[in-house]
């Protein structure tokens, strides 16, 4: 039986090109490149999951690529690109932080690079998680990041950089990678899931790429518990929002609709059956509060951008946004938002969240008992 390779590491990005959601950084590092404009320390910092220690491999791969493409690739076909491949490079070493983050680490680090490259450019040094580092290792190794060797170049990654001392940050050029769009990572998992022969609804791939929070890496593990779980080779919507423990949207819009019809009983039952599947009472609040926040955006054609759910589902909350006014969708968001605040602090949470249904049930009444009054009172004026 062939062992399994998970996607996060058989679909890792060997190219800039090949990099997801991060171009900002791919350009400017290759056009470094081009330029030889290459600092000696970089600082790659940012979520975790979004590429930073693949751009650095990516980098430090290309700076010793013997055969550079015109398109600043690597060329994966030389000795260095070979060796680098097979984890046999002796011009790139990687130290984890988290688990080499003394002095002694740092010295011993420091001298590794007096040593120049036997072969190839660069001598290329990746420190990841390195806000681990103690504060008397980032002191030792302040002078030789300020003043390596022209052969060495410094690649530092973290999730955490407000951690990093202001003398190191002072010596690196930072990059900031970005939490990686919901459509990029969705393009991305539909493009693996046809390289797999796996067939996939949009709407499940939608799923993974929210509830990944911005992480690719993230996104490729959800996606491949799903596929295991899964039955065939497909992929459903159904067949995810159950494995994930996920509400379904179609939720939200009933209970809508019957709180825009004032249909109290009708909102209640559906929460009971919510409950009865085994869904937490402060999780729906949460998305119900922004089921009415997509809701509200959906009403001004300059938002509906912001609205991030598959085409199906945008259809149906452009619909459903015709019939909902800014007032109730205010008016709800903010009892809803009230309900979230109080909700752990509650001693009967269940009946917590009806009594915020039962407010949301007549905020239409609410909402137009002013303007009755008004006209009653005109009305009463002019006899």
């Amino acid at each position: 039986m062939e062992n399994f390779v998970v996607s996060a590491r058989k679909y890792r990005p060997i190219t800039f090109d090949s990099v997801v959601g991060q171009s900002h950084i791919t350009t400017t590092l290759k056009n470094a490149i081009r330029n030889h404009h290459l600092a000696q320390a970089f600082l790659f910092c940012g979520p975790r999951g979004v590429g930073k220690t693949t751009c650095a491999r990516i980098l430090a791969k290309t700076i010793n690529c013997l055969n550079l493409t015109p398109e600043i690739e690597p060329c994966n076909q030389c000795d260095s690109c070979r060796a680098f491949s097979e984890n046999a490079s002796l011009n790139i070493t990687e130290l984890d932080a988290a688990s080499n983050n003394s002095v002694d680490d740092i010295r011993s680090l420091i001298d590794q690079v007096r040593y120049p490259p036997q072969f190839g450019k660069r001598k290329v040094y990746i420190i990841d998680e390195v806000h681990m580092l103690s504060t008397a290792a980032f002191n030792a190794f302040l002078k030789t990041l300020e003043e390596p060797p022209s052969y060495a170049i410094f690649i530092l990654a973290t999730t955490e950089k407000h951690k990093i001392i202001p003398t190191i940050l002072s010596r690196c050029q930072i990059f900031d990678f970005n939490r990686i769009q919901i459509k990029d990572i969705s393009d991305h998992l539909a493009a693996i899931a046809q390289k797999e022969g796996i067939e996939t609804d949009i709407e499940a791939l939608h799923i993974i790429s929210q509830k990944a929070d911005g992480g690719l890496r993230d996104a490729l593990s959800l996606f491949d518990l799903n596929v295991t779980f899964a039955a065939g080779n497909r992929l459903t919507y159904k067949q995810v929002i159950d494995n994930l423990h996920i509400l379904d949207y179609d939720y939200y819009f009933q209970i809508t609709d019957a709180l825009l019809q004032e249909n109290l009983s009708e909102a209640m039952l559906i929460f009971d059956e919510i409950q009865r599947k085994g869904f937490d009472g402060h999780n729906f609040i949460i998305g119900l509060c922004d089921h009415f926040r997509n809701l509200l955006v959906c009403r001004d054609n300059a938002t509906i951008r912001l609205l991030e759910v598959a085409d199906n589902i945008k259809q149906k909350y452009l619909a459903q946004s015709t019939i909902a006014s800014t007032s109730f969708l205010l008016t709800a968001m903010n009892i809803g938002n009230e309900c979230d605040l109080h909700y752990k602090s509650s001693k009967h949470q269940k009946f917590h969240v009806e009594l915020c249904l039962m407010k949301l049930a007549n905020v239409k009444s609410a909402i137009s008992l002013p303007k009755m009054m008004e006209e009653a009172l005109k009305k009463k004026m002019t006899t």
